[in-house]
């Protein structure tokens, strides 16, 4: 009979699996095809005259005379795309934990079909945006309500066994390398191909919309529940804890909202949450940063035109998906911090060759290392925490994990690009590469870890 239970589970996980990871490829795909657009979408709003354009650029104009950026239409292009960028992650930083225990209360897949409906109002408005005041506000939406990654993932968490949880991440890290490769290479084929009576982005948003719709389809259709009945919070005051808990950034880096329940977690097991909420921050932090700036230094050093980053970007996404296919799938239970341990290793070399190069080959080299831990370090990491929390503090756990990622990703562009500007590439990116010691020795403190 335990033989026939595990076999009915195996069979259930792999269907939740498969579901999760082409659920969330839609999703991925709708959201990347802006990504090549939005300096020319910027520079379309440019010369409209929009007011709200115009109070972002004099922040813009602000931060660029205060580093010392020089006066270049791209590099402008890349600082306002930042700050829209980070104002999309700090949307994402509020709402993400909201979502995640809204999702512990009323389940995963009522949340899943709220958050895709209201990306759907987001690409809708972006379709039918003539003004970057409605631009924007398709993008704030967006930022509400783009929470499918955190939920699934908790759905991924709900899953019974330790290998299909860990399967099923390898397989959503998959699923965000096919759709950041993909999906900017499609927005950016639609955008070209556009006719000259529309607006280039409107093929783009409109297919957007498709695929969010699509999503939609699928999720009602294909998706089951995975929250058992019986493990659902028992009212929203419960289930959302207190707000603060779940808005208060201090808070949110100790998990205070675990804490509130009937049978907390042991003391031992919310210090290991803490320390992995810690090195999931300052990981992102700084590979967030580097990222960002890379643009600035393949421009500046090597004159590369935006074909030629999306090029390298488009190298990094399948170099990133053959390593997670290949090898992230394989790694073992038990073996997630020893490879975490090895990827931010590896990014010191990594950030530093890239920081010194003098030529194409030194960079390349440098992107192969980098992408090996951008497909190694999240997904491992989110293994972990998922392991975390009782059935119904999954969403929690998740969405506050996804809420710490975001702000990282808010603040770490800001930060770099600073020190880029200022001090020089070369400073910038070793610098930044011997900071990675920081999560490597907070690694160190889970060398005693056990999951619940």
């Amino acid at each position: 009979m335990s033989s026939e239970r595990e076999s009915e589970e195996a069979v259930w996980s792999s269907r939740i699996i498969r579901s999760v990871f082409f659920a969330l490829l839609l999703d991925l795909l709708g959201f990347t095809l802006i990504l090549p657009l939005l300096p020319s979408i910027l520079d379309h709003y440019g010369h409209t005259q929009d007011s709200v354009y115009e109070s972002l650029q004099s922040i813009v104009d602000w931060f660029r005379e205060a580093v010392g950026v020089p006066m270049e239409t791209k590099y402008n292009s890349v600082l306002f795309g930042g700050l829209v960028g980070s104002l999309f992650s700090l949307l994402q930083f509020f709402a993400s934990p909201l979502t995640g225990a809204a999702s512990d209360r009323y389940g995963r897949k009522p949340l899943l079909i709220l958050t895709t409906l209201g990306l759907m109002s987001s690409y809708a408005v972006w379709a039918v945006s003539r003004s970057f005041s409605m631009f924007l506000l398709s993008r704030v939406i967006g930022g509400i309500f783009k929470g499918n990654v955190s939920l699934c993932t908790a759905v991924i968490a709900d899953l019974p066994c330790p290998k299909a949880r860990n399967k099923g991440m390898m397989m959503v890290g998959i699923a965000f390398s096919l759709g950041f490769t993909v999906g900017p290479l499609m927005g950016a084929y639609f955008a070209i191909n556009s006719s000259k009576e529309e607006v280039f982005y409107l093929g783009p948003a409109v297919l957007a919309l498709v695929f969010s719709a699509a999503d939609l389809l699928f999720i009602s259709v294909m998706l089951p529940e995975t929250l058992p009945k019986h493990s659902k919070v028992s009212s929203v005051t419960s289930g959302i804890q207190e707000t603060g808990d779940l808005l208060n950034p201090v808070a949110l880096f100790n998990f205070t909202a675990l804490t509130r329940t009937k049978d907390p977690a042991s003391k031992e097991n919310m210090r290991n949450l803490k320390v992995m909420g810690l090195v999931y921050f300052t990981y992102l932090f700084l590979f967030s940063g580097l990222e960002f700036t890379l643009s600035f230094l393949t421009h500046q050093r090597f004159q590369f035109t935006s074909m030629q980053q999306g090029k390298m970007f488009f190298f990094m996404g399948i170099t990133m998906a053959l390593i997670q296919g290949g090898y992230v799938r394989r790694i073992k239970p038990g073996h997630h911090i020893k490879t975490v341990r090895l990827a931010i290793l590896l990014l010191i070399p990594a950030f530093s060759l890239i920081g010194l190069a003098k030529n194409l080959k030194m960079v390349y080299i440098g992107l192969i290392l980098y992408s090996f831990a951008a497909a190694v370090v999240v997904p491992c990491l989110t293994t972990l925490v998922s392991d975390h929390g009782s059935a119904n503090q999954k969403g929690t756990v998740m969405g506050i994990l996804r809420s710490l990622g975001a702000l990282a990703r808010a603040l770490g562009p800001i930060v770099a690009s600073s020190v880029y500007w200022i001090a020089g590439a070369e400073t910038c990116f070793l610098i930044s590469s011997a900071s990675f010691i920081v999560p490597l020795v907070l690694l160190r403190r889970l060398r005693d870890f056990k999951s619940e």
